[in-house]
């Protein structure tokens, strides 16, 4: 059985302490020191069951090195059931590590987490789900850095079926676990399986299969990682809707377009084109968002670029 514990902020601007559970398993023999992590974003369950159950079903008898798992990083928005950001303050936590312990609410939740769950690992593993909003094809990030080959072998093993790697220069997801470990000299990856909020087994049992594959990887079980071969990507294209508007999307997560293929339109809601959203290069959608609603700036889809493209 896990050992739990609770880390306790004390330092929050203007509100009281927050327990944050986790646990931690050491086991028999030495090895690396995992963490893995879910629950950054509230409503994303999939991947917070995952990490439960993960846990749960470790043995320390068959365990090298040690784990702390935390199911919910983000208890604020867990509780509010809400989507991407802390409702304290409206911020989204995955764009704001490695914090600031001088900043608002979400920044020194940021800095406390990183200085307690992140500093020290060997390596750092972030799950994630489709949002409430958001549909999703399963895949691994991560980020370019002196440690990227041992990142890039966490994601590939993870055992999804595309892997996206993000440039240090001009990210487009900045601000995120994996960006600030990466930064830190953490290989670290984010996860992603499930959508729309929903609790479904099949992606839990996606992250939970991944979490395996990733301990045999790493020499902390006896495990083997299954042959695969994901696609690899070499970065993202993020596509917003310049207009308020209707969203309806043209194309599935997961399916495969070309450069000045048709993605979507947002039009005005009582019907007109207001903007047609089109490929800027080949690549495979990965998320997008599923909601008609849209507000001005507002995310539509994330199209990972094909190689070479």
């Amino acid at each position: 059985m896990p050992e739990t514990r609770t880390f306790t902020i004390d330092t929050l601007p203007g509100a009281a302490p927050l327990d944050v559970p986790y646990a931690e398993v050491r086991g028999e023999r030495d090895g690396p020191r995992l963490t893995v992590v879910a629950g950054v974003h509230g409503t994303e369950y999939t991947s917070i069951a995952a990490v439960r159950e993960f846990v749960q079903a470790l043995d320390p008898a068959a365990l090298a090195g040690s784990v702390t798992a935390v199911p919910v990083m983000n208890p604020p928005a867990f509780w509010a059931r809400s989507p991407f950001v802390v409702p304290v303050d409206g911020k989204n936590l995955n764009r704001s590590f490695p914090g600031d312990p001088g900043g608002g609410y979400t920044d020194v939740l940021a800095h406390r987490l990183f200085q307690r769950f992140a500093t020290g690992t060997d390596y750092l593993l972030d799950l994630h789900a489709g949002d409430l909003p958001e549909a999703l094809e399963p895949f691994t990030i991560y980020d370019e850095s002196p440690v990227e080959e041992a990142a890039r072998g966490l994601a590939a093993a993870y055992g999804l079926g595309h892997v996206v790697r993000q440039a240090a220069a001009g990210r487009t997801v900045g601000g995120s676990t994996s960006a600030a470990a990466a930064d830190a000299g953490i290989p670290a990856i984010i996860a992603e399986a499930g959508q729309n909020g929903v609790l479904d087994r099949a992606s839990v049992e996606l992250h939970r299969a991944g979490l395996a594959n990733v301990l045999a990887h790493l020499g902390m079980t006896g495990g083997t990682v299954p042959a695969a071969s994901p696609e690899e990507h070499p970065g993202w294209e993020w596509l917003r809707t310049p207009v308020d508007g209707w969203w309806e999307p043209a194309v599935a997560t997961g399916e495969r377009v070309a450069a000045g293929d048709r993605l979507g339109v947002v039009s005005g809601l009582l019907g007109g084109v207001a903007h047609e959203v089109v490929a800027p290069v080949a690549g495979v959608p990965l998320f997008l968002t599923s909601s008609p609603a849209v507000v001005e700036d507002g995310l539509l889809l994330g199209l990972a670029r094909q190689a070479g493209a």
